[in-house]
C-alpha cells in the first residue's frame, strides 16, 4: 500500500473531496487553512475544523490539529488532519510527497515544482510544467477532472456553473461592505425574493427557490461582491451533506495524477 504524505493548500469544498478521497485511498493528508475560513458549502468543508476541532464529512473526519505528533495520531485513527498554517511552513517538517493547491484561487500563490515530487495544481492560475507538474481542469463540461501535463485550465468565466438552468440566479453576494447577518440556517428550504440576511444595513435576498446548499458563518466580516452563499433549485436536501459530482470529479482527477507518478 502506498502510505504517501499529501500536503493539501486550502481546505474548502473542493479542497476536501479531494481530502476525502485521498484518505479513502490510503494517504495520509494534510489540508492547511487561513486562521479566518470562508467557506461557503460549510457542510463539506474541513476547514470548519478550525471553527470546531473537527469535521465529517461522508465518513471521513478532518482533525485540527497543531503540529507532528497531533497529526500522527489523526492518522493512526484514519483521519485527515487541518492545520492552521496558511504559508505552508508545515513543508519543512512534512516534507510530503505530494503538493496540491486546491485554494481555487484563479493565481499562483507560490506553487513550484520543486516543492515536492508531484506538485498539483486545480483550475486557472498554473501552467505545467513551469508552476506545477500537473494541472487538474476544475470547469464543468467536457474536461472536468483532465489532468493537464503541458499548459494551463481553462480560463475563469466568472459565471456559476448551471444547475437546473440557472447560474447567477443561485448564487447570493453581498450587495455592499459589512457584516454578514443570516437570518436562515445551512439546509433551509426558501423561495425566490425571500430575504436570507443583511450586509451593512442591505437585505440580501435568494434570487431561486430552493435549498440553501451552502452559507457563510454569521458575524464575518465581507466585502462588496463576496459569495455568501448557494441556493440549489433542485431541492433535494441530501445533497447539502455529499460531495458534489464536479468536487467529485476533480478529486479523482487529482488521485489519477498521484497514481501515475507513483505506480509507474
Amino acid at each position: 500500500m502506498l502510505r504517501l504524505k499529501v500536503l493539501i493548500r486550502g481546505a474548502g469544498e473542493m479542497a476536501s473531496a479531494i481530502a476525502h478521497r485521498l484518505t479513502r485511498s490510503g494517504l495520509r493528508v494534510l489540508m492547511t487553512e487561513v486562521p479566518t475560513p470562508m467557506a461557503v458549502r460549510r457542510a463539506v468543508s474541513y476547514c470548519e475544523a478550525v471553527w470546531e476541532g473537527l469535521k465529517e464529512v461522508e465518513g471521513v473526519v478532518g482533525q485540527l490539529v497543531s503540529g507532528e505528533g497531533e497529526l500522527e495520531q489523526a492518522w493512526a485513527r484514519g483521519e485527515a488532519g487541518v492545520i492552521v498554517d496558511p504559508e505552508m511552513e508545515s513543508l519543512g517538517w512534512l516534507k510530503p510527497d505530494v503538493v496540491v493547491d486546491a485554494t481555487l484561487a484563479k493565481r499562483n500563490l507560490g506553487m513550484r515544482p520543486t516543492l515536492a515530487r508531484l506538485t498539483i495544481g486545480v483550475g486557472p492560475g498554473f501552467r505545467a510544467p513551469d508552476d506545477v507538474h500537473v494541472v487538474i481542469e476544475s470547469n464543468r463540461g467536457h474536461n472536468l477532472g483532465r489532468l493537464i501535463y503541458s499548459g494551463e485550465a481553462e480560463p475563469n468565466t466568472g459565471v456559476p456553473g448551471p444547475i437546473a438552468g440557472y447560474t447567477h440566479q443561485r448564487v447570493m453576494r453581498a450587495p455592499a461592505g459589512g457584516v454578514w447577518e443570516p437570518v436562515v440556517e445551512l439546509g433551509a428550504r426558501v423561495s425566490e425574493g425571500q430575504v436570507v440576511g443583511m450586509v451593512g444595513g442591505q437585505e440580501v435576498k435568494a434570487g431561486v427557490g430552493g435549498i440553501v446548499r451552502g452559507l457563510l458563518r454569521a458575524g464575518l466580516k465581507v466585502e462588496p461582491g463576496t459569495k455568501l452563499g448557494d441556493v440549489d433549485p433542485r431541492g433535494r436536501p441530501e445533497y447539502l451533506n455529499t460531495i458534489s459530482e464536479k468536487a467529485r470529479a476533480i478529486a479523482g482527477g487529482v488521485l489519477e495524477a498521484i497514481m501515475a507518478e507513483f505506480n509507474r
